[in-house]
């Protein structure tokens, strides 16, 4: 019992004063037991990097939902292509542009222009939007999923600064099993894209997947930093009844908060959020991921007639709220746990030192 409890202090030491990468057999073990004294002291050292590297400031993003159509059928999502219970909708552009206008007026520095893939906003239309929204003078991030590297190409040029695409899963058999029809090696490949044509580049992964192991999600903090994502997601898993992995177990918020902190040791310069998903399974969830070494919070300005349909998991908070009292509250909790709302754009630190002085 002695000799355990030893080797269990050092492992603890081993955490607090590493640096990366710790074993991986420490690592497996951290993941494993999520609520665990070892997980404790890894979302410390979180927390520590993320005040060394990127500082007490979060980072709101205006977060735009702008159509609920989506030609994929993957079996976690609630805007599935088969689920016939959702009721669609398309903002038009001029929509789209108001609830930027809107955001700027707010205080938002960045919008996240997010949909299902949708290809009835072409690259094209998109493109123009993109235009008319920095204008306004905003940052602009795209979350529209798997398009041609032409579309990417023309987005960036348009003034688009950032993409989100998350690789849900490392696993390629997992990921061809939740996604049918699609491909982890594709997905990667259009990661890669995006990262070659100077995007500040997302990715990220989901939590408490059916089939995930230990092993998996590992290798999803090792892929977002072979990929050397400046941004990762990280959200729970949440069943949704409309879809074929409606009566399986979810996430948690431990679990989640382990692997938020694993990407800060490992990416200690990333922009991670503190995910919507973690808010809506508990009523602190976005607080614990910030101290787990989150800087990221994106509060929605989707109009709100059209948040409730954005289902990609049921549950969701925040639906019945303007977006000025979505700020105010956002604000609110980031300043009770001691930090404060970013007042600049939030770019990631490497990436715009790279700006100012390219390779």
């Amino acid at each position: 019992m002695k000799q355990r409890a030893n080797q269990s202090n050092a492992n603890e030491r081993e955490v607090l004063n590493s640096e990366v990468p710790l074993e991986r057999d420490l690592l497996l073990e951290i993941i494993a037991n999520p609520s665990g004294p070892l997980a404790e002291q890894v979302m410390a050292k979180a927390d520590m990097l993320r005040a060394e590297h990127v500082g007490p400031e979060v980072h709101l993003r205006g977060l735009i939902e702008f159509s609920n159509y989506c030609r994929n059928n993957c079996l976690y999502c609630g805007l599935r292509r088969d689920n016939r219970q959702v009721n669609r909708y398309r903002m038009t552009p001029q929509e789209i542009i108001a609830a930027a206008e809107q955001g700027a007026i707010l205080g938002y520095k960045t919008v996240v222009l997010q949909s299902g893939e949708d290809l009835t906003f072409t690259g094209e239309i998109l493109a123009d939007i993109i235009r008319e929204i920095k204008k306004i003078g905003l940052v602009v991030t795209l979350s529209v999923g798997e398009r041609e590297p032409r579309e990417y190409e023309l987005w960036r040029n348009a003034g688009a600064e950032r993409y989100l695409m998350r690789h849900e899963t490392s696993d390629p058999d997992l990921y061809a099993k939740l996604d049918p029809g699609q491909t982890l090696e594709k997905r990667v490949s259009l990661l890669k894209t995006l990262k070659s044509l100077d995007y500040q580049l997302g990715t990220g992964f989901m939590v408490g997947l059916p089939g995930q192991t230990a092993e998996t999600l590992l290798a999803d903090v090792e892929l977002a930093r072979e990929l050397q994502a400046e941004m990762v997601g990280i959200g729970p898993f949440i069943p949704h009844p409309g879809t074929p992995l409606g009566s399986c177990p979810g996430g948690t918020l431990e679990q989640t908060c382990v692997m938020v902190a694993l990407i800060r040791i490992f990416l200690p310069f990333s922009l991670i959020p503190a995910t919507t998903a973690l808010g809506s399974i508990s009523p602190q969830g976005r607080e614990s991921a910030l101290k787990a070494g989150a800087n990221v919070v994106m509060p929605n300005l989707t109009p709100r007639i059209h948040r409730a349909d954005y289902q990609i998991y049921p549950g969701k908070i925040c639906l019945g709220e303007e977006a000025a009292e979505c700020r105010g509250c956002i604000a609110g909790r980031i300043t009770s746990i001691g930090r404060q709302v970013s007042e600049g754009p939030g770019h990631n630190p490497i990436w715009l030192q790279n700006q100012i002085n390219p390779v």
